[in-house]
């Protein structure tokens, strides 16, 4: 297999994963929001924290394979 390839793949992977992540979670908080308004500021801040993660799992994603598809 090609490394570009692998590394295409690898790449794909590791976004794939957050973007899970942000799309269960914004459907899990909008779902606990219409079961219970008044808990708003807490579900916000835990959905929050969670976005940060995932947000910084894909970041570190990013770097790790544009380090690898760098030229030797």
């Amino acid at each position: 297999m090609n490394r570009n390839v692998a590394l295409t793949i690898i790449f794909i992977l590791c976004i794939l994963g957050p973007s899970l992540v942000i799309a269960a979670t914004g459907f899990s908080s909008i779902g606990a929001l219409g079961r219970n308004p008044s808990a708003a500021p807490k579900i916000l801040t835990a959905m929050t924290i969670t976005l940060i993660f995932a947000e910084a799992v894909a970041i570190v994603a990013f770097l790790v394979v544009w380090q690898l598809f760098a030229p030797k």
